[in-house]
């Protein structure tokens, strides 16, 4: 008797079907490692510094030249590297977050991205879809030290996206606003608001070993400490104080499901002046939930990471805000960063 078999899928777009993507994803490893080496070996630098050659720039960073003519080949293809007749070069990106020398550099942020901490749960992704949770402390267990790692190696990523916040944040202020920056970490958002408007009082709430970090950048940008206050302690149960102007709320409402976010979100419209405004900073994809890309991919750290976590679309914003007595929320975009931005009126 014959034997009835389903016959294949279609690909739906037209495209042929292709391998690629498969063994691209499996091998993605690759790509990770590749980088932290480069970063390690100050490869970005080297050749920042005008060796172009796998022979000049193996001298500088104490490689084997077929080693390092490897790795720099490989880096060519993933898009950090060029490679001409006069050897290998720096892109435009590798230039500005990845040559030491730059004001810009980004690339001690690998001991916090790249961290076993961060890594080590999606060893097991099929059972969190399974279970829901992952056998490792997330990062949102009280006074994590992963937070600590975060506030030093992220600080130079989240300069830019600081001062463009401030460039929202600051029209309406007045010349003493009081100004609450919640889940403060390296402190730059709060600070970048201190540093245009003198006469503002920033107080940073985060655990007590990550205001330190806060504390230092405080007084490295020469702000006053009777202008920067500390307050220690869990955002969901410390008493926040009241009359604020502005509350800050970056990259933190990812970690919590809507239940708890709401929640949260009372107590800071409880803690704002009359027409005081929260300034939330977030990765929020389209309503689809599947573009942009970065946004929208940051849903699997959330799952790998967070027991409750997601990353939400402005809509959901919209009605988590409104829920907690917010009386209007709108989005903006932060270009050129993949973040966006909610204003939220009381």
């Amino acid at each position: 008797m014959a034997t009835l078999t389903a016959p294949a899928a279609q690909p739906t777009s037209g495209q042929q079907p292709s391998l690629n993507l498969f063994f691209e994803t499996l091998s993605a490893h690759h790509r990770t490692e590749a980088l932290k080496a480069a970063i390690e070996l100050n490869l970005f630098t080297a050749i920042g510094e005008g060796n172009h050659s796998a022979d000049a720039i193996a001298t500088r960073i104490g490689g084997l030249v077929r080693a390092t003519r490897m790795l720099c080949d490989f880096l060519v293809v993933i898009g950090f590297l060029t490679k001409s007749s006069k050897g290998y070069e720096l892109t435009a990106d590798s230039a500005m977050f990845l040559d030491r020398r730059s004001p810009t550099y980004t690339g001690d942020a690998v001991r916090f991205l790249g961290s076993s901490m961060l890594t080590e749960p999606f060893k097991n992704l099929a059972g969190i879809v399974r279970n829901g949770r992952n056998a490792i402390d997330s990062t949102v267990a009280p006074e994590h030290p992963v937070w600590m790692d975060f506030a030093r190696a992220m600080a130079p990523v989240v300069g830019l996206p600081a001062q463009l916040l401030a460039d929202i944040a600051i029209p309406g202020l007045s010349a003493k606003p009081k100004v609450l920056d919640i889940a403060a970490s390296h402190g730059l958002f709060g600070l970048a608001i201190a540093r245009r408007i003198p006469g503002a009082t920033i107080t940073a709430l985060d655990w007590p070993n990550v205001l330190q970090v806060a504390k230092e950048n405080a007084q490295h940008a020469g702000i006053a400490a009777d202008h920067y206050r500390l307050l220690p302690g869990n955002a969901f149960e410390v008493d926040f104080g009241s009359g604020y102007d502005l509350v800050l709320i970056t990259n933190f409402l990812h970690h919590f499901g809507p239940g708890m976010n709401e929640q949260f979100l009372r107590k800071v419209h409880a803690a704002l002046a009359s027409n005081g405004r929260a300034i939330t900073l977030e990765f929020i994809p389209n309503e689809d939930r599947v573009s942009p890309p970065i946004p929208a991919m940051f849903v699997l750290n959330m799952l790998g990471g967070t027991p409750d976590g997601d990353v939400y679309t402005y809509s959901q914003f919209q009605s988590m805000f409104a829920n907690a007595g917010f009386s209007s929320t709108e989005v903006r975009d932060l270009p050129p960063t993949f973040f966006r931005v909610l204003l939220s009126k009381k």
